[in-house]
């Protein structure tokens, strides 16, 4: 088998096309391969298929190919130019690389999946000899082919969550929790990031949507209740964040009744910040005894403490009558109590009963969310950071987004 008939079987080249030669130069370990079509070949335009004339040809171009037995490998051809009627003079399609890509698909489909494996440019292009404008070129590609192939989505449950790309810098990412994929990646963390998200779904997909777990946002409150319908009844607070609120209100109890100990020579609640944060079930063994000890004190951070875990209850409770009644309780207590950081928590807790009381007519967090987010981190920490939102947003769709991203 001669070289070129070689190449033209992995290259899956058929009529019209052909190698009409290949060279080898051992000294730069790179293999070119020269392209042609015969003459008279039939072609079709890209855009309506419709078949058409040669017009004439582009300039010579390079795809850069796999490697053949570690030498790099590339494509020389220039490229038909047909002439449409309806369309004009437009290049013709090539079967090994799509429009504008400097590789070919062979190549491109390799990139794709080194970047899957190693979550970062840098590591791809020292494994593939390219740039790292290349792979982060065919990283964006990929992302404009996925989501152009997506499919028209109705998901029933969905995340809106804040993600920093560097200090007071954020994205917004939207996610389906039944899939478990990134929907929307949109900069910033206000109303119109994810309004934008809302904006681009048809009446019958935001009719479809049954439930939005949020962090307490008012920006992502704000634009639920304004772009979906019934907005304000399908919104489901996350207990996640309604706990860091009880949690910080306690932790602030701690610390003033230390300092208030510490001036009287009592030192008991030193050092005991985390046993009063985790929950009662997660306290390490070897902290077990001291904080039985101190839960018995009369105490108002034992109290409020008490109170915290009281609530946690909540999301146990089998009706939305049952988990109602339990909050209400829980407010009264907490307001009878006279300690003022707990009210304060307990107030903005009130403000918010109907949307965390939904959480029993529609249990989703934004547990998968915070999942994600925790990918993101990943790819973010090995990456070092991003300086370009945009190189972010990418990289979420590219990783997180579940999309149909090789060539075809």
């Amino acid at each position: 088998m001669q070289d070129t008939t070689l190449y033209e079987q992995l290259l899956g080249l058929s009529d019209p096309w052909f190698v009409s030669s290949v060279k080898l130069d051992v000294a730069k370990a790179r293999v070119d391969i020269e392209v042609e079509h015969r003459e008279g070949a039939c072609w079709q335009c890209p855009v309506c298929g419709k078949v058409v004339g040669l017009y004439d040809h582009a300039e010579e171009r390079v795809w850069r190919h796999l490697d053949t037995c570690q030498f790099q490998t590339y494509l020389h051809a220039r490229v038909p130019r047909v002439g449409c009627a309806e369309h004009g003079i437009i290049n013709a399609t090539l079967p090994w690389g799509e429009r504008g890509s400097r590789f070919t698909m062979l190549m491109e489909r390799l990139i794709i999946n080194v970047l899957q494996q190693t979550y970062t440019i840098s590591a791809a292009c020292r494994l593939l000899g390219i740039t790292w404008d290349q792979a982060q070129t065919v990283m964006f590609r990929a992302v404009r082919r996925g989501l152009k192939r997506r499919e028209t989505q109705t998901p029933q449950y969905i995340a809106a969550d804040e993600k920093s790309v560097r200090g007071q810098h954020y994205v917004t990412v939207v996610c389906d929790l039944e899939e478990s994929a990134v929907l929307y990646v949109a900069p910033d963390r206000n109303t119109e990031s994810l309004a934008g998200y809302y904006r681009q779904l048809t009446p019958e997909q935001k009719q479809g949507i049954k439930a939005v777990a949020l962090d307490m946002c008012p920006s992502f409150v704000k634009a639920t209740q304004e772009h979906l319908p019934e907005g304000e009844y399908k919104i489901v607070f996350d207990r996640f964040h309604i706990m860091k609120l009880i949690n910080e209100a306690l932790d602030t109890v701690r610390k003033q009744e230390n300092a208030l100990l510490y001036q009287q020579g009592d030192d008991r609640l030193n050092g005991s910040r985390q046993l009063w944060l985790w929950g009662e079930e997660n306290l390490p063994q070897k902290y077990q005894e001291r904080f039985a000890s101190l839960k018995q004190l009369d105490l108002r951070t034992s109290r409020a403490w008490a109170m915290k875990e009281n609530l946690r209850r909540l999301w146990e409770q089998p009706t939305l009558v049952a988990g109602s009644e339990h909050l209400v309780r829980w407010l009264d207590w907490v307001n009878r109590s006279g300690i003022k950081p707990m009210i304060q928590a307990a107030k903005a807790l009130k403000q918010r009963m109907s949307s965390i009381l939904n959480y029993l007519l529609h249990p989703i967090t934004t547990g998968t969310s915070e999942g994600m987010n925790s990918k993101i981190q990943a790819i973010k920490h090995k990456s070092r950071g991003f300086r370009n939102t945009d190189n972010f947003i990418q990289a979420i769709y590219f990783f997180c987004g579940k999309l149909d991203l090789h060539p075809r």
